[in-house]
């Protein structure tokens, strides 16, 4: 089913069109992404399909029973709404409805004994079992806990950017619609909350459609690439490994083609020289062609531009960290003791190693940079920088102190020529930021009227030129295109000095880096030689073991203490008092006393199956048996725990 239809939709840039004549469908269940460089409208197409910009022509119309939910790149919020006000702003019914039980279950907590407030618990229970929403809460729930988000109360203003971002994030994922629209979901998320956010879209029923660079999160998730370049938009069916496959074979399509026409053109040249005489219809036609072909869009493939500037050489020492400690007090704690976020860290650094950071939102990964960096004074510990050792430091955030300078202007600041890593040539600062995608009129343009991800861009250009033999990138891929992407990476890799490196972008972690600083939840730093995705690999298995082993242990105190149970009966007239079941359970079990028979009896008739002549009727029946007997397992197991409270 088509849940969203754009016809012959276009919108005008500064200076040019963004998109012309862009018609595409989004089906039930579809993933999909927008791809292409920075500037080239991937975002102001994005926000016309969500309704948030008016197109210059075309129609964008939605299934009318299908809801959309919306993700901008940088969330609006009001500074005093709380979570919860923020999260249930939809217009909802479903969703008023569960914000109005969250409410009510709070107030109850707090005033048990007012019969106001139980009436209105009973009330509202009422609604949520008559609209069958039960299921839509624990959703919704789960969602919340997995984002981290357990305080529903607290205000938007003081919340970090990463939790800012879930909590927008969860705002979009709890609406009962059928569309997901998301401009950069990735960005500001820590690699354990894009890990699960990436196993949610690819199993959810919603259709997606997004604009992403995180390209593991493209290949797992999206079954459809739509590229936006030169104005136009191209679907390319699969996901983003078999888009790189069929670019590859297009480009080698188009290159032979271009030497086709410029062969027949040599001869065209050669034919119009001399002057033909154009009165017959023949030679005025063949005129109009060769110059239709001269007139072309000629094939341009991506260039491999690695701008390896000459940076200063690193002496003998580089960095030192002796014992460095930070602490930070507890988040609305004033008077509660300090939190150690760095933790008695030391570390040698040596020449040309490449290490990334690894951890959660608010672990402490930019602690660390601005404690190298200088912008923060450690508590204890010195930090020993080598007289040699030039930093360059790229921050999430980085502020333009006059955005009326024009692009050439802003480069030309720090140097009007850049020597390359060779020694030999040297580039001037119109050709420097060619290279790299600033071209022609944009040079001369305000630095105002870039979009976000050109002016990271611009900044990043800007401080390699600097030539800074160790780089400390924090977050360096929020907001770039691919394109860009791919030559940061390859700098890096043929990058001769230190790097330190905080990123989400799992695939840019594991092209650039060899090794890892985990911050831990106690404050101390721990290594791992490896790339990020081998890490991921080993914690989830490190997990798993840890589960197993609480398992295990839990289960050895449950027969002691109803022992120990056992033996205060015998000496004690006092009842022990038992758990009711809550109303979720109660339903739960009455479910199960349903389902339990309906399963067994469907069992008994896969057991006379099972006993046919016919082979395949044998076989379908066994496994539908075998499948059976797992879930009833599950439901006894399930049954007998509810049974026990309820007695």
């Amino acid at each position: 089913m088509n849940l969203l239809s754009i016809n012959n939709l276009s919108k005008i840039g500064r200076e040019k069109p963004l998109f012309t004549g862009v018609t595409f469908g989004l089906q039930e269940g579809e993933k999909a992404a927008l791809i292409g460089r920075n500037g080239t409208g991937k975002s102001t197409l994005l926000n016309t399909i969500a309704g948030v910009l008016q197109p210059d022509e075309g129609t964008v119309v939605f299934n009318k029973d299908a809801g959309v939910s919306f993700l901008p790149q940088n969330p609006e919020f009001l500074s005093e709404d709380t979570i919860k006000t923020h999260i249930f702003k939809s217009n909802s019914p479903k969703l008023q409805i569960i914000k109005s039980y969250f409410e009510i279950c709070e107030k109850l907590s707090e005033n048990p004994e007012s019969a106001g407030i139980q009436k209105d618990y009973q009330q509202i229970m009422l609604k949520m079992e008559q609209q069958d929403l039960w299921n839509y809460e624990a959703q919704i729930s789960s969602i919340l806990t997995t984002l981290g988000i357990s305080n529903l109360n607290l205000k938007m203003g003081n919340l970090s950017g990463g939790m800012l971002k879930k909590v927008a994030l969860a705002q979009v994922l709890v609406e009962d619609t059928k569309i997901l629209l998301l401009d950069e979901p990735t960005n500001h998320l820590d690699i354990s909350t894009i890990s699960w956010l990436q196993n949610y879209l690819k199993d959810t029923k919603r259709s997606v459609l997004m604009v992403t660079h995180d390209r593991y999160f493209l290949d797992a998730v999206c079954n459809n690439i739509y590229e936006l370049a030169r104005n136009k938009l191209k679907l390319y069916v699969g996901n983003y490994s078999e888009y790189l496959e069929k670019k590859s074979v297009e480009a080698q399509i188009e290159e032979n083609t271009e030497r086709r026409i410029e062969s027949v053109l040599r001869f065209e040249r050669e034919w119009l020289l001399r002057g033909p005489c154009a009165r017959g219809t023949k030679i005025k036609a063949r005129i109009q062609r060769d110059e239709q072909l001269i007139n072309r869009e000629k094939f341009q493939a991506d260039k491999g531009f690695t701008f390896e500037v000459k940076g200063k050489r690193l002496g003998g020492k580089v960095l030192e960290l002796h014992k460095i400690c930070k602490n930070f007090e507890k988040a609305g704690k004033e008077n509660e003791k300090s939190v150690p976020v760095i933790n008695n860290f030391s570390y040698v650094f040596t020449k040309g190693q490449k290490i990334g950071i690894f951890g959660d939102n608010g672990s402490g990964k930019s602690t660390l940079l601005n404690l190298i960096t200088g912008n923060l004074l450690p508590d204890s510990g010195t930090v020993d920088i080598g007289l040699n050792t030039k930093f360059g430091y790229y921050t999430q955030n980085p502020v333009f102190t006059d955005t009326n300078l024009t692009v050439l202007e802003y480069i030309k600041e720090t140097a009007e020529h850049m020597t390359l890593n060779n020694g030999t040539k040297e580039v001037s600062a119109a050709k420097f930021l060619e290279e790299f995608g600033f071209e022609g009129k944009i040079q001369y343009s305000p630095v105002s009227t870039l979009s976000g991800g050109e002016r990271k861009r611009l900044y990043l250009v800007r401080l390699l030129l600097e030539n800074p033999n160790f780089l400390i990138l924090d977050e360096p891929t929020n907001d770039f295109d691919i394109f860009t992407m791919n030559i940061l990476e390859q700098f890096l890799i043929n990058y001769e000095g230190c790097l330190l490196l905080v990123s989400h972008d799992r695939y840019f972690m594991d092209k650039t880096v060899d090794s890892l600083f985990v911050m831990e939840e106690d404050g101390s730093i721990s290594g791992f030689v490896g790339k990020c995705s081998e890490y991921i690999e080993y914690r989830e298995e490190l997990i798993k073991e840890n589960k197993q082993k609480k398992n295990q242990t839990e289960q050895k105190p449950k027969k002691d203490d109803e022992t120990e149970e056992k033996k205060q009966g015998q000496t004690s007239n006092e009842k022990p008092k038992k758990q009711k079941l809550n109303f979720n359970e109660k339903k739960e079990f009455d479910l199960l006393n349903e389902e339990i028979p309906v399963l067994e009896e469907e069992q008994k008739s896969l057991e006379e199956k099972m006993s046919s002549s016919d082979f395949a009727q044998i076989q379908k029946a066994t496994e539908r048996y075998q499948e059976i007997s797992k879930l009833l397992d599950e439901k006894y197991e399930r049954w007998e725990i509810l049974a026990e409270k309820s007695n």
